[in-house]
């Protein structure tokens, strides 16, 4: 592109692509227009406007909250070297940088991000007055406008949502209950994350603790129900694998017992003409103490189902042991687990006679 080149065919022109109607400077630089130009393009009634330092929306209306979103995430990141120099020709369609490079590390976090995983307890993105854009502790950046810029030593891996780059729903969720006063409003944030099978409890207390958030008055009692939670989630999972692979029906939640002798413990199903059991592990996550600890410790909870599973070994029941992770993971793979264990049962010795009573 010369210095003769007229200056309308420099610029870029509206588009139903958000990324290409919400453009950098140096974007708009790589496509050939100037500083004083931009601006002449932002005057009083001109055809753009910016939104953000350094950021350009390529129209007068307002913008959308997708726009506001790509500028959020323009303005936070930073492009490196190699993108910044790349000529105009190496970019689509010929306006700068690509749009992975001129994220950097930057990435959504917070309240937008949930909006983008679909948090119904967040409402719409275009409804939300600001976005959390993550980014590196060493980066100089402040605040601006309706973007927030939380700093990290550590930046996690971001999950793409569509093309945009969103941090892991359990840090997204901790940089929202930190930005959030009310109660009701975190147990709601907790609750769907859980219910809704976005993430496990001890992933959503993991991510709480190493924010510094578990003390805080809002969240002691969201996070104190999350392993009721949990549990309603697993079971639901637990369902609907029994149902989608055409499993035999079991009975559900009941409790086996030698005739006459103790109670051997509850489990979530059982196949009595197999003797075939289910349990899930739903313990609620020990955030109190920390992980060296856990692992030297034994795990009372832990050590009361392992000292059922062997009593009901030794009678005879297989005892399958699920985790809610593995449920929402790979359903198939458990199906075939239990599957396996209920064709086997007829290579087996019987098992020992046990009652089985609603739990």
């Amino acid at each position: 592109m010369t210095q003769n080149t007229p200056l309308s065919s420099r610029l870029p022109l509206p588009s139903e692509d958000v990324t290409l109607r919400v453009r950098s400077a140096a974007q708009l630089r790589a496509r050939g227009v100037s500083a004083a130009q931009t601006s002449a393009q932002c005057l009083p009634g001109g055809p753009w406007q910016q939104i953000l330092p350094g950021v350009y929306l390529l129209h007068p209306g307002p913008p959308t909250g997708r726009e506001r979103l790509h500028g959020a995430l323009l303005y936070a990141g930073r492009p490196p070297v190699s993108a910044r120099r790349a000529p105009a020709r190496l970019a689509e369609p010929g306006y700068g940088p690509g749009e992975e490079d001129a994220y950097g590390e930057a990435m959504v976090t917070g309240v937008a991000a949930l909006a983008l995983y679909g948090f119904a307890a967040v409402g719409p993105l275009g409804a939300l007055h600001r976005i959390d854009v993550l980014v590196p502790r060493t980066r100089r950046l402040r605040s601006a406008r309706f973007v927030e810029v939380l700093r990290t030593a550590v930046m996690p891996r971001a999950v793409r949502v569509g093309e945009v780059p969103v941090a892991p729903v359990e840090r997204a969720l901790a940089d929202a209950v930190a930005a959030t006063a009310e109660a009701a409003d975190v147990r709601r944030l907790l609750t769907e994350a859980v219910r809704e099978g976005h993430c496990e409890p001890a992933a959503v207390v993991r991510e709480l603790s190493e924010a510094e958030l578990l003390g805080r008055p809002a969240v002691v009692g969201a996070v104190d129900a999350l392993p009721a939670e949990g549990r309603a989630a697993a079971e639901a999972r637990l369902y609907a694998m029994v149902r989608e692979h055409g499993l035999p029906d079991p009975v559900w939640n009941v409790e086996l017992r030698l005739p006459g002798g103790p109670r051997l413990g509850a489990v979530d199903a059982y196949w009595p003409d197999h003797a075939v059991a289910v349990e899930l592990d739903a313990r609620a996550p020990r955030y109190g103490v920390p992980a060296r600890r856990r692992q030297a410790e034994e795990d009372p909870q832990w050590a009361a189902y392992a000292a059922k599973r062997e009593q009901l070994e030794r009678l005879g029941v297989t005892v399958v042991h699920l985790t809610p992770r593995k449920l929402r993971e790979a359903a198939d793979q458990q199906a075939t687990v239990v599957r396996t264990a209920l064709m086997a049962a007829a290579d087996r010795e019987p098992a020992a006679y046990v009652m089985v009573l609603p739990r």
